[in-house]
């Protein structure tokens, strides 16, 4: 299946550049081209593209404020910032930009980017690790309430909590429970020994950690032995787990 891409830049000649070059790589296709950021988010909304190139500078709206909506809405997308100016970069790594490519583009810097993207998609066949850290801290649980509903999870159970469509949605192996509470006000229930905020749209539980492998430029994948689904992680929470294991 092609990876989907779609393009937020309000300047017609760099779309269709962009559009060139993308299709003109192996697996990847461009499904929308939006002018501004409020268009790019209704197209995101609709089109649910797993790469999204945005120019910080947009005629009408802010690119990073653009960006900081679609990691809310899914933290996986990977976001390619595309601008003339390299002030921007400090801002652009505080949204966990994938990349950060500046104009006058490189054909073969874009084509890096765009390779790098699909070897992220192939299967991974690692599975384990060989120290893992295990917490015992009996029987505690996570109140969730529901529209109407109250749910009970064990804390233990606890695998990843994450931002998903706008709403937190905790993760244990054979559950998921959705609230509206912030990932703030579930972090400050959990034991900081067990659990870390590796990222602003994720909480892991460190006993489940099986693997970490690079992703983007300043960030990382995290695998999880009793879920099939994986976090993202900052470069300097993956220094604080790495002196964990030293």
């Amino acid at each position: 299946m092609d990876i989907k891409v779609l393009l937020i830049e309000d300047e017609a000649g760099i779309r269709l550049l962009m559009r060139k070059i993308i299709e003109k790589t192996p697996g990847f296709i461009v499904v929308g081209e939006c002018e501004e950021g409020k268009e790019g988010l209704r197209v995101f909304n609709k089109l649910k593209p797993d790469v999204v190139f945005l120019d910080i500078q947009l005629k009408e709206g802010s690119g990073l404020d653009c960006a900081k909506e679609i990691a809310d809405i899914e933290p996986k997308t990977k976001i390619i910032f595309a601008t003339a100016h390299c002030e921007y970069m400090p801002e652009a790594f505080s949204v966990y930009a994938f990349d950060y490519l500046v104009k006058p583009f490189n054909v073969e810097r874009v084509t890096h980017t765009l390779e790098r993207i699909k070897a992220l998609q192939e299967p991974d066949q690692a599975t384990s690790m060989d120290k893992i850290v295990r917490y015992e801290k009996g029987l505690e649980k996570l109140l969730v309430k529901g529209k109407e509903s109250m749910s009970f999870v064990n804390i233990n159970d606890i695998i990843l909590v994450q931002r998903e469509d706008s709403n937190t949605v905790i993760y244990t192996q054979k559950d998921a429970f959705t609230t509206s509470a912030s990932l703030t006000e579930v972090e400050e229930k959990l034991d900081p020994d067990q659990f870390i905020r590796s990222h602003k749209s994720y909480i892991i539980n460190l006993s489940q950690i099986t693997k970490i492998s690079p992703y983007g430029r300043w960030t990382y994948i995290v695998k999880f032995k009793d879920l099939d689904k994986d976090a993202l992680i900052t470069g300097e929470k993956y220094e604080e787990i790495k002196k964990m294991f030293l």
